[in-house]
């Protein structure tokens, strides 16, 4: 379907989610809700916790493929020195530390 590279910045998000919608559009997907949430979720933890978003230049690359029964996205980034991101449990009143939870449990619906 498509792919693009983005700035690890935090507007690559919306540019993200515009990128995506498009390509869905085009294709014909009619259910688009939960990969656009998915979409920023991940290109959030990229540009907000690995290198992409911390190097001046980093980049954060985009891949969306459709084999005809599923649609598979992926997020690149530059990694981090601080350890690969891991689920975590986010508090009842916490406003952070739900987006991986959302990936885990949407992404293979």
């Amino acid at each position: 379907m498509g792919s693009v590279h983005l700035p690890g910045r935090a507007i690559s998000v919306p540019v993200a989610r515009a990128f995506v919608r498009e390509l869905l559009g085009a294709a014909g997907w009619a259910e688009a809700d939960d990969v656009l949430l998915l979409v920023s979720e991940l290109v959030t933890n990229a540009v907000r916790y690995s290198d992409s978003g911390r190097r001046p230049n980093g980049l954060v690359a985009l891949t969306v493929t459709d084999n005809g029964r599923s649609l598979r996205v992926d997020v690149l980034d530059e990694g981090s020195r601080d350890g690969a991101p891991c689920v975590r449990e986010a508090g009842s009143e916490s406003d952070n530390g739900r987006g991986l939870w959302l990936v885990e449990h949407i992404a293979s619906a």
